[in-house]
């Protein structure tokens, strides 16, 4: 096998295994990219859905001011120098008193790159309840709820992350998975692009390309990365940015599928506070009402399409599209 193909294929792998890469350069920037900071320019949060072997929800009874005595996951913004798994165990132990392992990344919402939330589903491994007479300005209280009983409830925007826990501890529909320690200083995405011919749903017969950049530093091509910069901008946008650079007069569809990773170190203030989301993302493989079955052409030299021949890699990047077995992202605008 040819080296390049074979550097190639490991790093798709790793990619798919829920692992990292270094982030190299950028592919598309559609502006001068800045650094971004925690709690300056982003701003990233933490909440834990976490039940106990009765299948109790533990809840927070919130401290603030404008919520007062109502309840909450628990739930707070990461500080400097943090991982995200450290600020979630912090966040935790802080308004809970309880000790907590998390089991998988649950599903991430974000509304652009200057707010984001990583919801996992976790488990309690030490410590105890906090009482009212541990009470303080992180929280009142906290305790097991049964779902069932009145509770009032700070916001009802938790209800879809409870049902997600819910639905992963049943049936987990993807593999577990944890934040990458790969530093990064923007929010970017480094997209595994495919596209895929024939009728994913109704045929066992396919040819599968991915999208690669051509014009990087090294010798190898690799997935294209894109940078966010705009704030007001959906994460995912940025795939659709990139291709409209290659794909200018296409009309063909982009399907943002989710998360196969995310890489994040967060040790170096200001300078390493980004995140880099490894993205699958499908092309619709249809134009016009009709079936296309090769990848539409790219113009310029900057990417290029490459089929995927290895049997065995074609077909576990099928499967994770088909079964749509990847962490689910959520815009809220």
């Amino acid at each position: 096998m040819d080296s390049t193909v074979q550097i190639l294929e490991e790093n798709l792998e790793t990619i798919l295994k829920g692992e990292g890469l270094e982030v190299g350069e950028f592919n598309s920037v559609p502006e001068e990219v800045k650094p971004v900071t925690l709690r300056k320019s982003v701003c990233y949060i933490v909440s834990a859905v976490i039940f106990n072997s009765k299948d109790e929800l533990l809840m927070v009874q919130e401290a603030k001011p404008e919520c007062y005595g109502r309840w909450y996951l628990p739930a707070g913004r990461m500080e400097e120098r943090e991982s995200i798994l450290e600020a979630l165990q912090r966040e935790v132990k802080e308004e809970a008193g309880i000790d907590c392992q998390p089991i998988t990344l649950l599903l991430v919402q974000e509304q652009g790159p200057k707010w984001v939330r990583f919801v996992f589903l976790a488990e309690e491994t030490g410590g105890s309840l906090k009482t009212t007479a541990e009470a303080d300005s992180e929280s009142l209280q906290a305790q097991w709820w049964d779902r069932e009983s009145p509770l009032p409830l700070r916001a009802r925007d938790i209800l879809p992350l409870i049902d997600a826990g819910i639905k992963y501890r049943r049936n987990p529909w993807f593999p577990t998975l944890q934040p990458v320690d790969i530093s990064c200083h923007v929010i970017c995405q480094r997209l595994f692009l495919t596209f895929i011919s024939g009728d994913i749903d109704t045929s066992d017969e396919h040819r599968l390309w991915l999208l690669l950049s051509s014009n990087n530093a090294t010798s190898h091509p690799s997935l294209p990365i894109a940078v966010s910069v705009n704030a007001f901008d959906t994460i995912p946008g940025a795939a659709h940015r990139l291709l409209k650079s290659c794909l200018p007069s296409s009309s063909i569809n982009v399907h943002t599928c989710g998360i196969l990773g995310v890489q994040h170190n967060g040790r170096i203030p200001g300078k390493t506070d980004g995140i880099c989301f490894n993205m699958l993302v499908l092309l619709e493989n249809s134009e016009n009402g009709a079936e296309i079955s090769s990848p539409p052409p790219l113009e310029g030299e900057a990417y290029k399409w490459l089929e995927v021949t290895n049997q065995s890699l074609r077909a576990k990047i099928i499967q994770r599209i088909k079964e749509e077995s990847v962490l689910p992202v959520h815009s809220l605008y």
